[in-house]
């Protein structure tokens, strides 16, 4: 058998095992657009940085989009497969929250096409976190070593919906998928921390998942805080869901020196978005309290975020130019 034959070979094989989890890219992107926006005026950076990784996220969810649409195509099975993979499933709303991601920065570009991303983005997110529960709860029964902080992903996208809504005036709807995240992201809290306290650690691919446990409290407050106008101060329960997002980035902080000692994988992207979201919710903060200290609290954050982005991008490309990546499990 030649080279070129096994490279033809070789091809349809990683295309086919090309994982829903790429998604995840596209997220950790548009949480860097968002955090530069929020940060364009506290520090004095001006547009330009926003609008290019706005270009970068819409880019990259393309091609991502484009990649997969192929997969789908040409290997339906292995998308079926995907879908009923007891980890995997929960990664399928990372589609319509990357979609969401881009309808909250295209109100600083074009309210006519925030507005057609978010009405899709919404539906989609609707149609998958009804999927993704009835999944949860069918007839088939999943073991506590399925459940990770990857379930929280169908919940987080819920709240990300009233971000942009609120400012396009979708007011019920934006209660509506608020109210649905937050209660799903406290049952899930519970049974997350149930399995990670009572049972056997997780594996080492599913270790960087803990770091998505501060993405939940802090798209919260981002939420609400848009939910009750621009006017309005931080009440309490604002107060609760950012002290909640610390709370959480504190308890990540320990675990972040054994994770980063893990072999590089996909899931490493899952450390993007929930820092973006935690960096947002800072400026938000600062921007609404005149707090000068989350303000350097949130440039604090935007710079490690920017680096963290920069090394997964570097990586990313590593495992792909030595196919380290998609392959079957």
């Amino acid at each position: 058998m030649t080279a070129t034959t096994t490279a033809e070979q070789a091809a349809p094989s990683r295309l086919q095992n090309f994982p829903i989890t790429f998604f995840a890219t596209s997220m950790g992107f548009g949480g860097l657009t968002l955090a530069l926006r929020a940060a364009a005026e506290p520090l004095g950076l001006g547009t330009a940085p926003f609008r290019a990784a706005l270009a970068a996220t819409v880019t990259v969810f393309g091609l991502v989009a484009l990649v997969y649409a192929v997969k789908a195509a040409r290997y339906w099975r292995a998308v079926h497969a995907e879908w009923h993979h007891p980890v995997r499933l929960a990664f399928f709303p990372t589609v319509s929250v990357s979609i969401l991601l881009m309808s909250i920065a295209f109100l600083s570009v074009s309210r006519q096409a925030a507005e057609l991303l978010w009405l899709f983005g919404t539906g989609l997110q609707g149609v998958l976190t009804l999927a993704v529960i009835t999944g949860w709860i069918g007839t088939r029964s999943f073991m506590h070593g399925h459940l990770n902080p990857a379930w929280f992903i169908p919940a987080v996208g819920n709240v990300i919906v009233p971000v942009a809504g609120a400012q396009l005036g979708y007011s019920e709807t934006s209660w509506l998928f608020f109210s649905a995240g937050i209660m799903f992201w406290v049952i899930l809290l519970t049974l997350v921390f149930n399995r990670l306290v009572f049972h056997d650690p997780m594996p080492g691919r599913l270790q960087p998942t803990l770091v998505i446990m501060i993405a939940p409290p802090s798209v919260a407050f981002i939420a609400w805080v848009r939910m009750q106008g621009e006017t309005a101060g931080i009440d309490a329960f604002g107060h609760i869901l950012l002290s909640l997002g610390y709370v959480f980035a504190a308890l990540v902080l320990v675990q972040l020196p054994r994770i980063l000692k893990l072999p590089f994988a996909m899931s490493f992207w899952a450390l993007s978005f929930p820092l973006a979201a935690l960096t947002i919710a800072s400026f938000v903060y600062a921007e609404k309290a005149a707090s000068q200290v989350h303000m350097w609290v949130g440039a604090g954050l935007l710079a490690a975020l920017a680096l963290l982005i920069a090394v997964l991008v570097g990586r990313t490309a590593v495992a792909i130019a030595r196919h380290e990546i998609c392959h079957p499990e």
